[in-house]
């Protein structure tokens, strides 16, 4: 009777433990939730009312910086250049540099600039595929370059979009070393859906005023 006993408490101990890991995952996955769902009520107050788009894409940087740490975030969006054309236009705000890119000259690559890499034809693929891309998704999107640096780098692409057509995508990136952590990359899909909206408004606010 002793040894049923002795095993039965074993078997209900062992019920208990999974039950109480259960529980503690289930709590763990609720507090991400709830930061997920802070960090976008936050970034949402942020930008409502924002009609320029370099003061936007200043602003989304500044709080996915906040939120994820010290990263390089650039935004490759696409842009009327004239009528029935369109091409992609590269925001940077580490050296507050804005690149329009085209068949004709694509970017040299640079030491340590991953969007140095990116050729227009890249680009496209990326924002055709409209997924989150990461760094062997871009090369078999058709990234070439220094795999001796590249392999340095944790990066990832996430697509703007909305009611199913491309705006362009963000580039986030930063030391391998410090990799881009699957809790980050959601929080900041988790944003894209405002952003994208804001963005569209921009464009378009600015493509009337242009007319005007």
């Amino acid at each position: 009777m002793i040894k049923k006993l002795n095993k039965a408490r074993r078997k209900q101990a062992q019920k208990i433990d999974i039950l109480c890991n259960d529980l503690i995952a289930a709590q763990r996955e609720f507090i991400k939730r709830l930061g997920t769902i802070s960090f976008v009520a936050t970034f949402c107050e942020s930008i409502v009312g924002t009609t320029d788009l370099d003061g936007l894409l200043a602003t989304a940087v500044r709080l996915i910086k906040t939120e994820i740490g010290q990263t390089n975030i650039t935004f490759f969006l696409y842009r009327d250049q004239a009528p029935g054309a369109e091409s992609v236009q590269m925001h940077m705000f580490e050296s507050s540099d804005e690149t329009a890119l085209d068949s004709a000259a694509a970017p040299e690559p640079g030491p340590g600039q991953l969007e140095s890499y990116f050729s227009p034809e890249l680009v496209e693929n990326i924002c055709k595929s409209n997924k989150v891309c990461h760094l062997h998704d871009m090369f078999a999107a058709g990234l070439q370059g220094n795999l001796s640096e590249l392999n340095k780098i944790s990066a990832v692409t996430i697509p703007l979009g909305q009611f199913g057509s491309s705006l362009g995508f963000i580039l986030v990136y930063r030391s391998s070393q410090d990799r881009l952590t699957a809790e980050e990359i959601q929080n900041i899909s988790a944003i894209t859906h405002g952003l994208s909206r804001a963005i569209a408004s921009c464009q378009a606010l600015s493509k009337a005023s242009s007319k005007s």
